[in-house]
């Protein structure tokens, strides 16, 4: 098992090799973002700008102007609710081409409780003008997703958790700007998931399974663009259950039914955390606190079709 973002400084070191326009700027937290392989690879190309989030979104922006290629790096927390505004403005108003890949979001980063808990860095990403916003669910689409976002002309979002997740993909998987994946096809209800969740999603459908429930697992891992064939195609069980670890309002949940909404009637339960802050702790105990693990999953998809 490897994290997202162990696998993210690895693709850092490997798309420049592709890439010579990539730059890498970080605030303070390479050994912890994983931008150290980067760093050390290539010292003249990385740009520590300390812990100045806002300063370095905007230093990114004019380095892109020149035709640079900046990857922005920290924690998701300090990314989208410190820096939005430069992001904002200073990124997406001229739609440069600044990739933002934010490590530690969720309450998936435990311990360091909730003011480093990204909760609300989806909310407030995708609904600013001409951002793209991927969540990888693993190694493997961590690697695809960063080649992706570095092939996208402008704004960029990728998210990242912080514990090792077990490998959903094998190597040489394709990902792109708009898709989605079906790792599971059912007729009884559809869960839809992105970032760690999509385990959590495979966990919960195969644990209905052993009582005769069937569900559709999907891994929304572009949440802007959304896949809308494959919504589309997951309310044909007339029932979705969306998982993220993420506050319910305005995420990933959030644009499945705005999605629902545009194009027909089809009942949509979101599971994510339900207005509050995280809490400091493991992960694997936080999990089943705030009800997105998959114990609580199939807790929710039983009483919605029992209903």
């Amino acid at each position: 098992m490897r994290s997202c973002r162990e696998a993210y400084g690895m693709a850092l070191v490997e798309l420049k090799k592709k890439c010579p326009q990539l730059v890498v700027l970080d605030a303070d937290l390479a050994e912890a973002t994983y931008t150290k392989f980067f760093r050390d690879a290539y010292p003249d190309d990385f740009f520590d700008c300390g812990i100045a989030e806002q300063n370095m979104m905007a230093v990114a922006a004019g380095l892109s102007t020149t035709g640079l290629i900046p990857f922005v790096s920290t924690f998701a927390v300090f990314a989208t609710l410190r820096a939005s505004e430069q992001f904002r403005n200073s990124v997406c108003y001229p739609e440069l081409n600044v990739k933002v890949a934010a490590t530690h979001a969720g309450i998936e980063c435990g311990a360091d409780g909730a003011t480093h808990q990204a909760l609300e860095d989806l909310a407030v990403m995708r609904t600013i003008a001409k951002s793209t916003v991927l969540v990888p669910a693993d190694a493997v689409a961590t690697r695809a997703l960063v080649f992706e976002a570095a092939a996208i002309d402008g704004p960029v979002y990728l998210r990242m958790g912080r514990e090792k997740l077990p490998e959903i993909y094998k190597e040489g998987e394709i990902f792109k700007k708009g898709g989605s994946k079906c790792l599971r096809k059912g007729s009884d209800l559809a869960l839809l998931a992105c970032g760690s969740r999509v385990k959590t999603a495979l966990d919960a459908s195969a644990l209905l399974e052993e009582s005769g429930i069937h569900a559709s697992v999907y891994d929304l891992y572009s949440v802007k663009p959304l896949d809308t064939r494959a919504i589309a195609e997951a309310m044909r069980t007339g029932l979705i259950v969306t998982i993220e670890d993420h506050q319910r309002n305005g995420g990933m949940g959030s644009a499945v039914c705005e999605a629902v909404c545009e194009s027909g009637a089809c009942r949509v339960i979101r599971v994510g955390i339900d207005n509050s802050f995280g809490r400091s702790g493991a992960f694997s105990e936080l999990e089943k606190i705030y009800g997105i693990d998959a114990l609580s999953v199939v807790k929710t998809c039983r009483s919605a079709l029992d209903a």
